[in-house]
């Protein structure tokens, strides 16, 4: 609590009261994403976790790096969703959804790589092992990747809106198949994927479950807004170039 006076103070000598008034007029949902991430910062470095053994205090990764794959998911979920529906209704609208919400999902799962090899040099000894569920989610990203050298190789924009919706569709299912169907059919060291227990299992207590639902629909708000910024922005732009 003293560390969000403080940075309310911060703002308001930084950036005058005029912004600060600006700032209060946000959308509930944006108002939500904050206190969902302060509560997750705080309580999420300070808050009581189980003592396990090999996990120890690295468990409160959980609450970062899980949470980064759920935002991720439900974001190339909404692309997925947008893209269909620029094949459906081909409005330019559509297509930036789909694009926005895909950049916006890759951050997130880039986010989630590195956070998961954090933990995977605490508990497993190396920052990257032969895993399947490491493996797939690194493919997944590729696949991606691919989406946006693709948008960005297509001059026009009829054309690469079209061929990229088709293909985000491709990509979404691939992804799917790389870390939700292949790592539960191979050996793997992640829990609740090659015949290990899930963290609900043996360890996500009351405490953390207080925390961790929480973190997954903050960080999940937090990427439909800077989605939802991307997007103005881009249309500020083609704006700027019609003039």
């Amino acid at each position: 609590m003293r560390s969000f006076w403080l940075w309310l103070t911060c703002y308001f000598h930084t950036f005058g009261a005029n912004n600060f008034l600006q700032m209060l007029k946000l959308s509930w949902w944006k108002w939500l994403c904050i206190v969902l991430i302060f509560y997750t910062l705080i309580e999420g470095f300070l808050g009581p976790v189980p003592a396990l053994p090999i996990l120890n205090e690295t468990i409160r990764n959980l609450y970062f790096h899980v949470t980064m794959w759920f935002a991720m998911m439900i974001l190339m979920t909404v692309s997925l969703v947008y893209s269909i529906k620029y094949l459906s209704k081909p409005l330019a609208h559509n297509d930036t959804v789909a694009e926005m919400s895909a950049k916006v999902g890759m951050l997130f799962g880039i986010i989630g790589i590195l956070t998961g090899m954090i933990w995977a040099k605490n508990t497993w000894g190396a920052y990257w092992v032969n895993d399947a569920k490491l493996n797939g989610a690194a493919a997944a990203l590729l696949v991606y990747t691919a989406y946006f050298i693709l948008r960005n190789a297509i001059e026009d924009e009829t054309k690469r809106a079209r061929i990229s919706s088709v293909y985000a569709i491709f990509a979404f299912t691939l992804m799917m198949v790389f870390i939700m169907v292949l790592p539960r059919m191979t050996d793997s060291l992640h829990p609740g994927n090659g015949g290990n227990p899930g963290f609900s299992t043996y360890d996500l207590d009351a405490n953390m479950r207080k925390v961790f639902y929480p973190a997954v629909l903050g960080f999940t708000l937090l990427g439909i807004w800077i989605m939802q910024l991307k997007i103005n922005i881009k249309k500020l732009q083609h704006f700027n170039d019609e003039q």
